[in-house]
C-alpha cells in the first residue's frame, strides 16, 4: 500500500503548509487551509548511468518553420460570444467560464453545445445535474440536436475512456470542481484534485486538438474557486456577470491567449435562454428621462467595445452625523475621490449630503473615463439643474480638479454620434484624429469647474 502524508493547502492562493493554521501566512485569508492527503513517491536510486534514459517527446523547431494553418477558428452563432473569444473558437483551446450561482453559465454553454453540434459531436459532461435535468432545460430552450451527447460522470478515468471511444470535436465540463481522480486521496473540489483534473483536460485539448470548455465555481469574493494555477493552465478565462434582478448579463474576458483581454459581450436572459444584445448602448438608454436632474451619459469602453451608459446620482441632506456614500456599478474609492474633488475644487459642500450613485442596467464600470459623468450627475442632483440631454461626457478627474485625457477617443465619439448625441464634453488636452466628418460638436474643458458650467442647464 502506498504511503501518504498530510498537508494543508490554501484554497485561495494554493500555498502548501505543513500544519493547519487559522490564517494562511501567504495570502492572509482566514479559514482557507484544507487538509489534503497525497501519495509519497519514492525517489529513483542509482547513478545516472544505471537509470533509464528519458524519452524525448518533442524537438526544438525554428519559429519560421512552424505551421499553424490548422488553427482556423470556429465561428459560433452568437456574435457576442465570438467577440469575447477574440473572433471565434480556436482548436485545442481550454476555456474556463466562472460566475455566481444561477447567473446562467450552464444555460449559456448548453446553448453553445447545441450550436456546435452542427459542426460535429459534442460531449457535455455534467457532474452536478442528471441527464433528465439537462433534458428538461434543453426542452425549455427548444434545442434537441442529434450530435449532442450527455454524460453524467465525475470519475476522471471513466470520462477519459468515453472521450477515447467517442473522439468528440468539442468537450464541455460542468463543473471542474466536481471531477476527481481515484488515485488521489483528497476530496473532489480540493486544490490538488482541481489542479490535476484541469491538467488532464489540458492534455486532451492539446493532444486531440479539440476545444474544451470548463465551468468553474466562484468563491464568496467572486474569484474562481480552487488554486490560482487553474487560471494559469487554461488559455481563456471568462466571467459571466450581472445582477440577479436584471435581465442583462455581461460575459467578460479577463485572460485570452488568442484575443484582447477585458473584452465583453452583452446578453439578455429570458425564458428561451440567453440572447445576444447587438446594440447595448441603445438598450441601456431606452428608459432615460432626458431632462431629469442627477442623470448623465458616460461613454465607456469595455475591451474594444464602446458603450454609452446612464449614470444616475442622488444627493440628499443627511439625517445623521456621518453622510452615506453608496456606489452601485462604480468603484467606491472612485466615488469618494470624486466627492472630495467636488467639495475642495468646485466648492460644492457635500459634508452634509448623502450621495447615491447607480449605473443603469446592472453594469460595472471600472475605467476612470466615467469620472466626469459621475461628477456631473452628482452636481446636477445637488444643484437641481439637469445635464443637457444632447451631450455625452468623457474624461478622468484628477485630484487638482483637472480633466485628463483618455484613450480610444475616436471610438467613443463615433458611438455617441451614432446614437444621436449632438455634443461631447471632453478634456482640453485630448488629441483627436479621424473624426472630422462626425456631426458632433466637441466641447473642451480644462477643469471640472469649467466642465460643469458647460454641461448643466441654467
Amino acid at each position: 500500500m502506498a504511503k501518504t502524508k498530510t498537508q494543508y493547502v490554501c484554497q485561495e492562493c494554493g500555498s502548501i503548509q505543513p500544519k493547519w493554521m487559522g490564517r494562511c501566512p501567504d495570502c492572509g485569508d482566514w479559514n482557507t487551509l484544507v487538509e489534503t492527503r497525497v501519495e509519497v513517491k519514492k525517489s529513483g536510486g542509482g547513478s545516472a548511468a544505471t537509470r533509464p534514459a528519458v524519452g524525448r517527446r518533442s524537438e526544438p523547431q525554428p519559429l519560421n518553420q512552424i505551421a499553424a494553418d490548422h488553427y482556423r477558428r470556429t465561428m459560433l452563432p452568437m456574435a457576442e460570444f465570438n467577440r469575447v473569444l477574440g473572433g471565434g473558437l480556436v482548436p485545442g483551446s481550454l476555456v474556463l467560464i466562472g460566475g455566481d450561482p444561477g447567473i446562467g453559465k450552464s444555460t449559456l454553454l448548453l446553448q453553445m453545445s447545441a450550436a456546435l453540434a452542427a459542426e460535429g459531436q459534442v460531449l457535455y459532461v455534467s457532474g452536478e445535474e442528471s441527464a433528465q435535468q439537462i433534458k428538461l432545460r434543453a426542452t425549455r430552450l427548444g434545442i434537441a440536436p442529434e450530435q449532442l451527447f450527455i454524460l453524467t460522470e465525475t470519475n476522471m478515468a471513466a470520462i477519459l475512456d468515453h472521450i477515447r471511444q467517442m473522439s468528440p470535436q468539442f468537450l464541455v465540463v460542468d463543473s471542474i470542481q466536481t471531477m476527481y481522480l481515484e488515485e488521489m486521496q483528497s476530496a473532489p473540489g480540493s486544490v490538488s484534485q482541481v489542479r490535476e483534473c484541469a491538467a488532464q483536460f489540458q492534455e486532451i485539448a492539446k493532444r486531440q486538438n479539440i476545444p474544451v470548455f470548463l465551468i468553474g465555481h466562484v468563491t464568496k469574493t467572486g474569484v474562481i474557486a480552487g488554486p490560482r494555477v487553474l487560471e494559469h493552465i487554461v488559455d481563456t478565462v471568462l466571467y459571466l456577470e450581472g445582477e440577479r434582478y436584471h435581465t442583462y448579463r455581461m460575459l467578460r474576458s479577463v485572460k485570452n491567449r488568442f484575443g484582447a483581454t477585458n473584452e465583453v459581450g452583452i446578453f439578455e436572459m429570458s425564458d428561451e435562454g440567453l440572447s445576444e444584445v447587438l446594440n447595448p448602448s441603445e438598450i441601456f438608454l431606452a428608459e432615460r428621462l432626458p431632462n431629469a436632474a442627477g442623470s448623465a451619459i458616460a461613454v465607456t469602453v469595455e475591451g474594444t467595445r464602446p458603450l454609452l451608459v446612464e449614470v444616475q446620482a442622488l444627493a440628499s441632506t443627511t439625517s445623521f452625523g456621518n453622510p452615506r456614500r453608496t456606489a452601485n456599478g462604480i468603484d467606491m474609492n472612485r466615488l469618494l475621490l470624486i466627492v472630495a474633488v467636488l467639495t475642495k475644487r468646485v466648492g460644492i459642500r457635500m459634508a452634509d449630503q448623502d450621495v447615491f450613485v447607480n449605473v443603469i442596467g446592472g453594469l460595472q464600470i471600472n475605467e476612470p473615463a466615467s469620472d466626469l459623468a459621475v461628477a456631473a450627475a452628482i452636481a446636477s442632483s445637488f444643484r437641481n439643474r439637469p445635464v443637457a440631454a444632447d451631450i455625452a461626457l468623457v474624461g478622468e478627474v484628477g485630484l487638482s480638479g483637472e480633466l485628463r485625457a483618455v484613450g480610444h477617443l475616436e471610438t467613443r465619439l463615433k458611438e455617441a454620434a451614432k446614437l444621436g448625441f449632438k455634443r461631447c464634453l471632453l478634456p482640453a488636452s485630448s488629441q483627436i484624429k479621424g473624426v472630422k466628418d462626425l456631426p458632433l460638436e466637441l466641447v473642451k474643458a480644462r477643469s471640472l469647474d469649467q466642465a460643469l458650467d458647460a454641461a448643466l442647464i441654467n
